[in-house]
C-alpha cells in the first residue's frame, strides 16, 4: 500500500473528526463506537487507530479542533501580556460567548461536552482534562485580580481567589443555561452584562449589602427543604 501523503493524511484525520463530532452530538461520546465514527467517515477501524490511541484522545482532539468550553476562548487575550487586565479579560470571556452564539461547531462541541459525555470508564481521563482546564481558568482570572489589585483598579483587601472562583462559576451557569435553552435570552447581551456587573462590583469598597449570616441563620441550615424547582432543575 502507498504511503499517504501528509495532505492526505490530514484530511482522513478531518473526515475522522467530523464523524465524530457529529455522532456524539447526535448520539452521545458513550453511545458511540470507533467503528460507528469509521463506518460514518467510509473508513476503516484502522484508520481511526492510525491517528489516535482511542476514543478519548479522539474526543480531545476533536474539542481542540473548536474550543473547549472556557479554555481556549482567552488564548488571544493572554497572548498579549502573561497578566491579564481586566479588559483584557472581559473581551476573552466575551469571546467566548459570541463563539458559542455564531459559530456552530463551537455550539456543538460546547453541548457535547456539557450534556452528552459520561466521565466513566474509557472517558476518564476527559475528566482529569476538564479539572484541570478549570484550574488553569481558576488561575488566570485570579492572576488578573491580583495584577488589577497591585494596580489600584480593585480593593487590596478583596479576596481574589474567592472572585476568580465565582467568576468561573458564573460564566459556566451561563453557557450551560443557554446550552439548554438557547431562546430564553440573548447569550452575548446577558453574558457581556453580568460579566461587566462583576467586575464593577468588585472594584466597589462600600460597605456590604447584607450582614453577616447569623449563628441563628447558620444553625437553620439544611433544616428545611431546598426550592423544589431549584432541586429539580440541579438533578435534571
Amino acid at each position: 500500500m502507498a504511503r499517504k501523503t501528509k495532505q492526505e493524511a490530514m484530511e482522513t484525520r478531518h473526515r475522522l473528526l467530523d464523524a465524530a463530532e457529529q455522532l456524539f452530538h447526535q448520539h452521545g461520546v458513550s453511545h458511540t463506537s470507533l467503528q460507528d465514527i469509521a463506518q460514518a467517515a467510509g473508513l476503516t477501524r484502522g484508520a481511526i487507530y492510525w491517528h489516535f490511541e482511542d476514543k478519548a484522545e479522539l474526543f480531545n482532539a476533536m474539542m481542540e479542533r473548536a474550543t473547549m468550553p472556557l479554555e481556549e476562548g482567552m488564548s488571544m487575550a493572554a497572548e498579549a501580556s502573561p497578566q491579564l487586565s481586566l479588559a483584557e479579560l472581559r473581551w476573552g470571556l466575551v469571546n467566548v460567548f459570541y463563539s458559542a452564539m455564531h459559530n456552530e461547531r463551537t455550539r456543538r462541541v460546547f453541548e457535547i461536552a456539557m450534556q452528552k459525555v459520561e466521565y466513566t470508564g474509557e472517558l476518564q481521563p476527559l475528566k482529569e482534562r476538564k479539572l484541570s482546564a478549570h484550574r488553569d481558568w481558576r488561575a488566570q482570572n485570579q492572576a488578573a485580580f491580583d495584577h488589577a489589585v497591585a494596580l489600584g483598579q480593585l480593593p487590596k483587601a478583596m479576596n481574589t481567589r474567592i472572585a476568580a472562583i465565582a467568576l468561573v462559576a458564573l460564566v459556566d451557569g451561563l453557557i450551560h443555561q443557554w446550552i439548554m435553552d438557547p431562546e430564553s435570552f440573548d447569550l452575548m447581551q446577558v453574558g457581556q452584562a453580568s460579566v461587566e456587573g462583576f467586575l464593577t462590583s468588585l472594584a466597589q469598597s462600600g460597605s456590604a449589602l447584607l450582614p453577616p449570616m447569623s449563628a441563628e441563620e447558620r444553625a437553620r441550615l439544611g433544616q428545611a427543604g431546598i426550592c423544589r424547582r431549584a432541586a429539580q432543575s440541579h438533578a435534571e
